[in-house]
């Protein structure tokens, strides 16, 4: 008998920042249904669920080079932007944060799979082509699987989405489910 691959779920940037765009203030309340029954489920099935934000310090520290070359920085800790959306139940969440589009990079999440024997990390919140595709891609660099939920992801250039994801796709970096196939597998 084999057993289900440990997972875990990612939710990627659910700050108030991210949605003040018209793309993603349109995506809002479709991601936040879409996420909010996803963390109800991992709850249910005892799956561990990380809310990741982006913050930055404002002695440049932690600045990316194009915040460093445009000499403007953004989403300080403490700053209201940097807050998670208010609709989001963030009941049983680990906190995480990032300075870099991906998750893994300076951060201990990498660890924190280890230490829950996670072989698949479950994706979803904003930007696809950003955020999502690097933490994706770098989960397969540290050989965990991962499955982004097309249903709880969005984008404020939603153009670059597709290529995106057939590129993460054609490369067998992460594969694509929506969240009803999510909750199917985490009911079993």
């Amino acid at each position: 008998m084999t057993s289900r691959p440990a997972d875990a779920l990612l939710l990627i940037d659910l700050q108030e920042a991210f949605f003040a765009g018209p793309a993603l203030a349109e995506a809002r309340t479709a991601v936040v249904t879409a996420v909010d029954s996803l963390a109800a489920a991992a709850r249910g099935a005892d799956v561990p669920i990380f809310l990741i934000s982006t913050e930055h310090s404002r002695d440049r520290s932690t600045w990316t080079l194009s915040m460093l070359e445009d000499d403007e920085g953004f989403l300080f800790h403490g700053d209201p932007a940097t807050d998670v959306i208010a609709e989001l139940d963030t009941t049983g969440m680990t906190r995480l944060e990032k300075t870099r589009d991906s998750a893994w990079f300076g951060t201990d999440l990498l660890l924190r799979m280890h230490n829950l024997a996670v072989s698949r990390v479950v994706i979803a919140g904003v930007s696809t082509h950003a955020c999502i595709a690097q933490t994706a891609r770098d989960a397969y660099a540290n050989n965990i699987r991962a499955t982004i939920v097309e249903d709880a992801v969005a984008d404020e250039r939603p153009e670059h989405t597709r290529a995106v994801r057939d590129l993460l796709i054609g490369d067998r970096q992460a594969d694509l489910a929506d969240s009803a196939e999510v909750l199917e597998r985490w009911a079993r």
